[in-house]
């Protein structure tokens, strides 16, 4: 990472403590965390002691704080966002000024200041979204890709990463399921039958990387994933911790999916299989659309999206191996004995 310091937008949430970690293990020199939250930073600041990471206050919704923690970074990891759904529900204004706007400074800081790589992350929500947290990261990537069009290939590489939902990542529903289990309360369910793309933080961490390591102008990196239901995931809690909490069904969220896309099939058409990836290219077409005219592709209409109801089903004793190797659930079963 050529040395020189590296930006993380968001640090202080999920994602963004598991790379401060992988980049420390590296050894890297410098590590700036961006982020509005006082009290996470001085958090993070004593848990790490470590002279690698600089913090700066600021928010990504102003482009001058960006600039400042931008000057003289080597690659920059774009984890800030507004990304609980019910919460953009609500004030969708918000996250347009956050996932769209925010991402479009940190973008064009990353341009202007010579940055080598930018990897911004995105979600499955992202793909045919039905809710403004999707919307507004689908926008992102257009903003994203947009940015590419104009960038040549010895200047800042702007890339994408997609992934679905985070185990034990800050909000997300493993963390409740556990609590609700000690306080002897219901497991509390939107829809049983709902599935989720299941993957760690260690594993998004390393799609990042690969993208770091592989990405071209434009390109969208997706970390192939199994899926569950909700009802699935509750019983092998229940089960790994050996508990008889009754399970409620409360109704789906706002904005909630039955099932998440992690790749539509007009996207799989023009992608790369890479084994455990998908590296998906962007529309290099310009406004000229005669110029392009087809026929249409008889291969493409045969391609299915890729979602989680028709990716690999996690059987129960593969998803209680699963969640056995996640640190949060060995330590809530230490607690347990």
């Amino acid at each position: 990472m050529n040395n020189k310091p590296i930006l993380v937008t968001g640090g202080t949430g999920s994602f963004g403590k598991s790379m401060v970690d992988r980049l420390l293990d590296r050894g890297c020199g410098e590590i700036r965390i961006l982020s509005r939250d006082e009290a996470k930073q001085e958090e993070m600041r004593v848990q790490y002691a470590s002279a690698a990471l600089k913090f700066y206050i600021g928010d990504i919704r102003d482009r001058a704080s960006v600039d400042k923690a931008m000057k003289g970074v080597g690659c920059v990891f774009h984890a800030a966002a507004l990304k609980q759904v019910p919460s953009c529900e609500f004030f969708p204004i918000e996250a347009v000024y956050t996932n769209v706007l925010g991402s479009r400074n940190v973008i064009d800081s990353a341009v202007d200041n010579g940055v080598s790589s930018v990897v911004c992350l995105s979600t499955d929500k992202a793909v045919m979204p039905v809710n403004a947290m999707g919307m507004t990261k689908a926008l992102m990537e257009k903003v994203a890709q947009s940015a590419s069009r104009e960038l040549g290939e010895n200047e800042t590489t702007v890339s994408c990463v997609r992934y679905g939902n985070v185990m034990c990542s800050r909000g997300s529903v493993i963390p409740l399921f556990i609590k609700q289990i000690f306080a002897g309360n219901p497991l509390t369910l939107t829809d049983p039958d709902m599935t989720r793309f299941m993957l760690s933080l260690p594993e998004a961490v390393s799609l990042v990387d690969f993208a770091f390591e592989h990405a071209n102008q434009g390109d969208i990196f997706i970390k192939k994933a199994p899926a569950c239901t909700v009802r699935e995931l509750a019983e092998a809690l229940l089960e790994l911790f050996e508990a008889d909490n009754p399970i409620k069904v409360i109704g789906v969220r706002h904005g909630e999916k039955l099932y998440e896309t992690l790749a539509s099939a007009e996207e799989l058409a023009r992608s790369e299989d890479m084994g455990d990836y998908y590296r998906v290219q962007y529309d290099s077409r310009d406004l000229n659309y005669a110029r392009f005219f087809t026929e249409g592709d008889e291969a493409q209409q045969s391609i299915e999206d890729y979602h989680s109801h028709n990716t690999h089903r996690l059987s129960s004793g593969e998803l209680k191996s699963l969640l056995l190797s996640l640190p949060e659930v060995q330590q809530a079963l230490e607690l347990r004995k």
